[in-house]
């Protein structure tokens, strides 16, 4: 098959390689996918430049996100899967070498979801790490119900924009921030309820007023670090903080006693070593949030598979919206 792979950490133009590699078998409880898409996250790109963790294996078909169709399937694996279109995550992580970025890709069927028919691939390989993020971030703590106000840092992001879309799905009140108007206006296309330029407004003046100095039940955060201060003055008593990143401050000094006084849960998350059955329940009910809503997807660009190091340059830049997608040239 054809592939993208790296054999070395560094830049992209110098590490990222294209031509053939052995296609993959399937074993027990796998399936294998033919990609038609795969998708880039931030988090590819920082495996690739070491900034995470050193080499893990002596050869690396990055991404994790991709949709396409199953076309073989492995031991114990029911034959109900041949044919299907599905999205997939976690394809090259931790404890995975081999990622999307390749014409076919063989993993454990516990990773693959079904694609609705009206959702293009490109749109599917979009879903992955992103969505199911987002789903962790909101359900983790509990249900969502409509007396609930949920705060989304950085709504016109990957997971901000998934989690505005979901949390509204589930009946609840999203206030988000974003830094330009035409971050404002995807916030608000899905379906924001309050939007906040946090350059232009004060963030927790505005919080506060507009939920009658009750302030919010949850917390969605990119950037927990760099939004300490403003979290606490906001979030209820009681409330609860879910942290996908802290890109502003990694290591962040913590006043702990605020946070304890108001009781606040935070939690911490990281896709690839959540619970089982809590990324199976977002494999689910992301299925019918699918096909109940007219669901968006962001995609910054598509690339084929031979330009592989252009598309992690583009993700690199921080200049895009949405999902870089790559295509295999046989698509």
């Amino acid at each position: 098959m054809h592939a993208a792979w790296y054999d070395e950490l560094g830049p992209a133009d110098v590490v990222l390689k294209y031509g053939e590699q052995p296609t993959p078998e399937t074993g027990p409880g796998e399936v294998r996918v033919k990609l038609f898409a795969s998708g880039i996250n931030p988090s590819d790109v920082k495996l690739r430049t070491g900034l995470r963790q050193s080499m893990q294996y002596d050869r690396i078909i990055p991404n994790s996100d991709g949709a396409g169709i199953v076309d073989r399937i492995g031991e114990g694996v029911d034959s109900s899967w041949l044919g299907n279109r599905v999205w997939i995550y976690n394809g090259q992580r931790v404890g995975r070498a081999f990622g999307t970025a390749a014409e076919y890709i063989a993993l454990d069927h516990d990773l693959v979801s079904d694609l609705p028919d009206h959702v293009s691939f490109e749109q599917g390989a979009c879903l992955g790490i992103p969505c199911m993020t987002a789903h962790r971030a909101l359900f983790a703590h509990g249900p969502l119900t409509e007396e609930m106000v949920v705060f989304v840092s950085g709504g016109a992001g990957a997971v901000g924009h998934y989690s505005i879309q979901l949390a509204k799905w589930m009946g609840a009140r999203i206030l988000t921030t974003v830094s330009t108007p035409e971050k404002a206006q995807i916030a608000k296309d899905a379906g924001a309820d309050v939007v906040i330029n946090y350059k232009r407004e004060d963030v927790v003046d505005r919080v506060l007023s507009v939920t009658g100095g009750g302030g919010v039940d949850l917390i969605v955060d990119v950037d927990f670090g760099g939004n300490i201060a403003t979290s606490i003055e906001i979030i209820k008593n009681n409330g609860k903080i879910s942290v996908y990143a802290s890109g502003g401050a990694e290591s962040p000094s913590l006043d702990v006693f605020p946070f304890m006084a108001k009781n606040v849960a935070i939690q911490f998350l990281v896709l690839n070593s959540c619970p089982l059955a809590a990324r199976q329940q977002a494999q689910s009910d992301i299925r019918r949030w699918l096909l109940e809503s007219a669901a968006q997807h962001q995609i910054a660009g598509i690339f084929t598979l031979s330009d592989i190091a252009e598309a992690h340059k583009l993700v690199e830049s921080g200049s895009k919206q949405g999902t870089v997608i790559i295509r295999p040239e046989n698509t």
